[in-house]
């Protein structure tokens, strides 16, 4: 196997349960990603593993234009802040995403290959250090998101007599890990300080984010278009203001990752529902 074969096998895992079959045997092109159909929508609040949903972590707010009709949103009008956790999606490790995405539904296999490193005994691995880097991986430094909502560590280096490591346990016991941490130079910000520097885009400013994640300036020529291309007219169109926290943005992350109405998967479900009475 060389390397066109192994990056095709990798391309299949993401949209097949058989790639070996189809890479070494018949010689299949690339299946396209199918989508998950808006009214079924994603849960992934099983897969939270205990974390804190708290209310008052939605702190990303955008304006969804939504067919009435349809029941599908059309596009989003948006700050540099969701576009921030949108970019931040690019930085995440395939195994944190896998940890994300369990029991979802989906047409690829590597949510298989994640599982049976997760099952597997440790007398076949290095170390539990390596198993964690397979199943519960941290960010390089410096491409975590200012805004924590994934809620992904970054790794931490540590300088062990001239040398780096990310391994804990490599530390004597009688050494602060503290003591022998590094400073890694945030890239994204001149000054750490500097709050507004950090994330990925100049701003203020406001962009156009259609269902299927392609992100404009924010463009009234792309918003026609794509209301155009949806058959959706001017009437039958309506605003929703949502916020996003920490579940949002994982639902997101999920939705992204398993169909093209991303913004649809991840909100129509939440509009649908209604409005409890305090």
């Amino acid at each position: 196997m060389g390397i066109q074969e192994a990056l095709n096998l990798l391309m299949h895992s993401f949209v097949s349960k058989t790639p070996l079959t189809e890479i070494l045997l018949k010689n299949e092109p690339i299946p396209s990603l199918g989508d998950v159909h808006s009214s079924q929508g994603i849960s992934i609040d099983s897969q939270m593993h205990g974390d804190t949903i708290n209310e008052e972590d939605k702190n990303i707010s955008l304006k969804l234009v939504v067919s009435k009709s349809k029941k599908i949103v059309c596009y989003a009008e948006a700050q540099e802040d969701f576009v921030n956790l949108l970019c931040s999606f690019l930085t995440l490790p395939l195994g944190y995403i896998l940890e994300k995405m369990r029991n979802v539904s989906w047409k690829g296999c590597l949510d298989q290959l994640y599982k049976s490193v997760e099952d597997l005994d440790e007398q076949y691995l290095k170390s539990n250090f390596h198993k964690e880097l397979l199943v519960n991986p941290k960010l390089a430094p410096g491409f975590r998101y200012e805004n924590p909502l994934l809620g992904i560590e970054e790794t931490s280096f540590y300088n062990l007599n001239g040398k780096l490591t990310t391994d804990k346990s490599c530390i004597p016991d009688n050494t602060s890990a503290e003591s022998v941490k590094l400073n890694v130079f945030y890239p994204k910000s001149h000054e750490d300080s500097d709050k507004s520097a950090q994330g990925f885009l100049k701003g203020p400013d406001t962009f156009t984010v259609t269902d299927n994640l392609v992100v404009r300036p924010l463009s009234l020529i792309l918003e026609m278009s794509v209301l155009q291309e949806l058959k959706v007219p001017f009437t039958d169109i309506e605003d929703h203001i949502v916020h996003m926290g920490k579940r949002e943005a994982l639902l997101l992350l999920v939705a992204s990752f398993v169909g093209d109405s991303a913004l649809t998967n991840t909100f129509i479900r939440e509009l649908r529902e209604p409005k409890q009475e305090q």
